[in-house]
């Protein structure tokens, strides 16, 4: 009796397991015919409502701006990056302290100037900026760059040239209040600085020892390249939504007024936070806005935004960030809106 027990409970497990097995692999579920219509017919609807959606007017209109801007940018943003990682990789740092003055007053506008020749992306300039702090360079020198080799390189002059045609005007007024805004808050930091506000983390830009250069540039091309490129397709979309979107009578309201329409973009370039390479295409896009505004939108951005915040918080220390962002802010649109009068 136990042979013959021990037989019948290994037969009933047997046979379950063949159950459980072909349910498994070769049985069809329960509500299968209910599971052929819906793979049949749901990925055809939303594909049909999707197609009907994109034929709207409105979504061509948006998807035409967003490529269109996108793809202006694109070399621009390439170049700007590949540049950025070269001066990165090759360049020693002891050459930017030896084109230095001695005297901070001095060494300032001297810094600032720097950045039309030493192009570099605003998210390399943060750590440049602190590298240089890090070897002796004057902090107020350093921030002078930080702001204008990313607004003022010539890669960001050529896009802004290309962006406005033939409009030169726009072009000297963005080198001009970019380089006061950069210049002056150097001197402001001379002036009003505190040494506790700053405190630079340990970190490293440029060449390391036992380290091949061209690896270097290749790292810091594709991150630069990446994440800039990130966010340039977001400020492209937000460009289009904000070109489509957004009703003509919400817009009068900050196009009539021109201190207002300046203080709009201003806000609106902090939030997007687009590369300096790309954002002459998105100010050359918001049509609707008067050229001071739009100046204001190519001054502000590549020097306060969310993202520089950021990174200028995690490498000199939040007391900072906020202090020399906001500050940074009031002056920049104060030199677009007197530059900009004055020149456009």
């Amino acid at each position: 009796m136990r042979v013959t027990g021990e037989s019948v409970h290994a037969e009933r497990e047997g046979r379950g397991a063949s159950r459980a097995e072909d349910e498994g692999t070769g049985a069809l579920p329960r509500y299968w015919p209910l599971l052929l219509v819906g793979a049949a017919v749901v990925p055809g609807t939303l594909l049909f409502l999707v197609g009907r959606w994109g034929d709207a007017p409105a979504v061509q209109a948006w998807r035409t701006v967003c490529l269109a801007v996108t793809v202006q940018a694109l070399p621009f943003l390439l170049l700007g990056t590949a540049l950025s990682g070269a001066i990165n990789a090759f360049v020693p740092e002891r050459v930017f302290r030896r084109m230095l003055p001695r005297r901070p007053l001095l060494a300032v506008p001297v810094a600032g100037v720097a950045g039309v020749v030493l192009p570099g992306c605003e998210c390399a300039s943060v750590p440049v900026a602190g590298s240089l702090i890090g070897r002796g360079v004057p902090p107020a020198a350093a921030f002078a760059f930080l702001l204008s080799a990313p607004a003022i390189n010539p890669v960001v002059l050529t896009a802004t040239a290309i962006a406005f045609p033939g409009n030169p005007a726009m072009v000297l007024a963005r080198l001009l209040a970019s380089l006061a805004t950069a210049v002056a808050m150097g001197w402001l930091w001379l002036r009003f600085g505190r040494s506790e506000w700053l405190r630079p983390a340990v970190r490293h830009s440029g060449h390391r020892a036992g380290r091949s250069r061209w690896d270097e540039f290749r790292a810091g091309f594709q991150h630069d390249f990446l994440h800039a490129g990130g966010f340039l397709v977001l400020g492209a979309m937000a460009a289009a939504t904000f070109n489509v979107g957004v009703p003509r009578s919400v817009l009068a309201a900050f196009t009539g007024t021109p201190w207002l329409s300046v203080l709009f973009l201003a806000a609106l370039a902090v939030l997007l936070a687009v590369c300096s390479e790309a954002d002459a295409f998105l100010a050359a896009s918001l049509t609707g806005f008067p050229p001071v505004a739009r100046l204001a939108f190519m001054v502000v951005g590549p020097m306060v935004d969310l993202k520089l915040i950021a990174l200028q918080a995690g490498t000199f220390g939040r007391a900072f960030a906020v202090r020399f962002s906001a500050a940074t802010l009031v002056v920049a649109v104060v030199c677009s809106a007197l530059i900009g009068g004055a020149l456009l």
